[in-house]
């Protein structure tokens, strides 16, 4: 069995004790040591010198759209940038939306969801979450993927309500393939509330979604209905601000279920919506003080990637494809994101196309919604409208002035530096287009600006929380730490350059800096 010696590095082992010089011994696709420096080291023909280096765990996005690349042949190329920037595993099936289980009546359903997330077609090779692991085991992907169950991908599945309230009859299928696809494997339940069908279930469906991921310990990850003051899930006259209220009720469900809770993206959305920061993290506070298990997790970037619908409201989401051509709704929806936007603090050249979905419209990524109004010699509402009508809501964009700006990033780094935030990319990759910087930047952007020139946490806390604190939250025994049987994924990076390479002007992000090293399963992924 082939050997390899990890000789001489700084050794962070993931579970948030101090660094120690030592070595790590990779045989086959297992640890077989950790040594510290001075313990005799085997002679073996495969030496990696990590002096001047850390050698830590592999690391891991705890919230991923990576699954809905993972099926395709050339996967490895598409995702090339999250190996490079030292991930390992990725956490998919989130917001709702996961590939399994599905039902071919409504198979037309979650495939047109899902084209957010994904880049090409593939074929559903499946019906069952354990027929689609085993599909995606025997494909060998280049990335350890494990997999949330969607509640959107369950409704499509067990239910014929494309909206709204279930009967008791279909609510009862659904639950029982929650609980079938926790069985089977599925590593907890995601919810994607600020998107359709999500967006319109009530509080009770959602608790007993939850009360059921409780009754099999599993931790239930929410993409909350609102992160900003104002927001299309609830009516303006809303007197609690829209952010502050979907947390809440969010937390309330957990209390009364006892379901573990993972907020997801935990991010302040437009400048009127960063000052709600610190009460936002005291209801967690609180709600950890209580008992509750309930933790957060964020991205290191004042930017996140989304459907260009995600500002729409509910009455103009529900009225598509005719409401693209009503005067009245048009007028409506022109009056109320104008209101929206002036309350959240957003503009339009806050959107920034990512991919616009449409052929022949490629020279619009990188764009913002401002600026092609200005070449298509419209208003930015039209311009967003037209994007919208002729890409079908395909159209991938980037909201910027989240949880912070340029200079101003004040939100940002109070929530990841609180003590229950783990780190994600939320990435949406595609082989075209203008990419998220996440992408690319993630991990070390946090072990490099954030750890050494912010200092918002030290280095060790850094890599525990993106690794063995992510494995333990959902229940990876055998990742995220370094010890003697565990899996050899493993990343080798320079403490003193690690760094990302952040968009300037419409340059976008590029590759990271610092990473040695990269061992997947004991395999050599990246040098």
């Amino acid at each position: 069995m082939d050997t390899t010696l990890l000789h001489s590095g700084l050794v962070i082992d993931g579970l948030g004790g101090p660094a120690f010089p030592g070595h790590v011994i990779i045989r086959g696709d297992r640890i077989d040591a950790v040594l510290r420096v001075g313990e005799a080291t085997p002679e073996t023909a495969r030496v990696v010198d990590a002096s001047g280096r850390v050698i830590a765990p592999g690391f891991i996005d705890m919230h991923s759209h990576a699954d809905w690349q993972l099926p395709l042949e050339d996967h490895s190329e598409l995702l090339s940038g999250m190996l490079e920037q030292g991930v390992t595993t990725v956490v998919g099936g989130n917001c709702g939306i996961s590939p399994a289980p599905l039902r071919r009546e409504t198979l037309g359903r979650l495939h047109d969801f899902a084209s957010i997330a994904r880049d090409q077609p593939f074929d559903y090779d499946w019906e069952s979450f354990a027929e689609y692991l085993e599909q995606m085991e025997d494909r060998r992907p280049a990335l350890n993927l494990s997999e949330l169950v969607g509640h959107s991908s369950l409704r499509y599945a067990g239910s014929d309500t494309a909206r709204g309230p279930m009967p008791p009859a279909e609510l009862s299928r659904c639950l029982d393939q929650l609980s079938q696809s926790l069985e089977e494997g599925a590593c907890g339940l995601s919810f994607g509330l600020g998107y359709d069908p999500g967006m319109y279930s009530s509080l009770e469906e959602l608790q007993a979604f939850c009360q059921a991921a409780a009754d099999a310990d599993a931790t239930a990850t929410v993409h909350l209905k609102a992160y900003s003051s104002i927001s299309p899930c609830y009516p303006l006259t809303t007197p609690e601000a829209h952010n502050v209220r979907a947390l809440r009720e969010m937390l309330d469900v957990a209390r009364r279920t006892g379901v573990r809770l993972q907020l997801s993206h935990f991010i302040f959305v437009g400048r009127r919506s960063w000052r709600s920061v610190e009460r936002c993290l005291e209801m967690v506070d609180a709600a950890r003080r209580e008992g509750l298990d309930v933790m957060i997790d964020a991205y290191p970037y004042t930017c996140g990637n989304t459907t260009i619908h995600a500002p729409f409201p509910y009455w103009f989401l529900a009225a598509i494809p005719g409401a693209y051509q009503s005067r009245l709704a048009r007028a409506r929806l022109r009056i109320e994101l104008e209101i929206g936007f002036r309350l959240v603090g957003f503009i339009y050249s806050d959107f920034q196309v990512m991919d616009a979905g449409v052929e022949g419209w490629e020279e619009l990524n990188g764009l913002t919604i401002a600026e092609i109004a200005r070449e298509w010699k419209t208003s930015p509402f039209d311009a967003m409208l037209t994007l919208a009508e002729r890409s079908k809501g395909a159209t991938t964009m980037l909201f910027h002035s989240y949880s912070g700006e340029a200079q101003n990033e004040h939100a940002l780094e109070t929530v990841l530096g609180h003590e229950a935030c783990l780190f994600e990319t939320d990435v949406i990759v595609k082989r075209g287009g203008h990419p998220n910087p996440a992408a690319l930047g993630t991990f070390p952007r946090i072990l490099g600006p954030l750890v050494r020139e912010r200092r918002l946490f030290d280095l060790e806390t850094a890599v525990h929380r993106m690794t063995g604190a992510s494995a333990e939250r959902f229940g990876m025994r055998d990742r995220g730490v370094l010890a003697p049987g565990k899996a050899a994924d493993i990343v080798i990076f320079d403490p003193v350059r690690i760094c990302d390479t952040p968009p300037e002007g419409k340059q976008p992000a590029g590759r990271p800096h610092g990473i040695a090293h990269v061992f997947v399963n004991g395999q050599h992924a990246v040098k």
